[in-house]
């Protein structure tokens, strides 16, 4: 699947926000929206007027970026929020949540979520004890997440569990750190997720 291989700082920049796209980094002054909070590119500290598509396009590709998702998965994911009960756009965001590479990220076994999507796709996880190394897997209520046995002396799954210790876990979610695993006590809801977005913007540009 084709990714973005370029700078992972020029999106929040184009966002000019911070999309926590690097870990520990976007917490530090290495941070470049901390150093150069305009868009990038040769025209990027002039500012723009965006029009109300451009508005809703920039709210899409925000999301796309900040889970990591590509644009065909996006759309998929948009058609299963339609069929859902509920806010198209809340459950859109409640489907993105239950990505097994996002679940592994909140609870802290990943640094962020490219490194949790590289976990999973390597098979440090299993879910209700058996391996899944899809990081597109969607999470139900009552699962259980945790690190296989031969990976939980992984040094890059111990490093981001000490230094995530004292990172809250959201309330949708159980984390035992001793046994290196954790359980999906709900689906999330929109209170629970703190992405700055306006779903509805994504829900008015795909229904054009």
């Amino acid at each position: 699947m084709a990714r973005y291989k370029d700078e992972q700082c020029r999106i929040c920049r184009r966002e000019g926000q911070k999309l926590f796209l690097k870990g520990s980094r976007c917490y530090t002054d290495k941070c470049s929206i901390s150093r150069r909070n305009y868009a990038p590119g040769q025209n990027g500290q002039k500012k723009k007027k965006l029009s109300e598509y451009g508005t809703q396009l920039r709210e899409k590709q925000k999301t796309k970026a900040y889970y990591g998702v590509s644009e065909k998965q996006f759309r998929k994911y948009f058609e299963m929020a339609l069929t859902e009960k509920g806010i198209t756009g809340e459950v859109l965001l409640q489907i993105l949540e239950s990505r097994l590479d996002n679940v592994v990220y909140r609870l802290g076994f990943g640094s962020s979520r490219a490194q949790a999507r590289m976990l999973v796709t390597h098979g440090a996880f299993e879910v209700n004890g058996h391996k899944v190394d899809i990081p597109s897997y969607l999470v139900k209520a009552g699962d259980v997440i945790s690190v296989r046995e031969i990976r939980k002396d992984n040094k890059a799954i111990q490093a981001n569990v000490e230094e995530n210790a004292a990172r809250p876990v959201p309330a949708w979610l159980e984390k035992d750190a001793e046994k290196l695993s954790g359980k999906i006590v709900r689906l999330a809801s929109r209170e629970d997720i703190d992405l700055p977005v306006e779903e509805h913007l994504i829900v008015e540009l795909y229904s054009k």
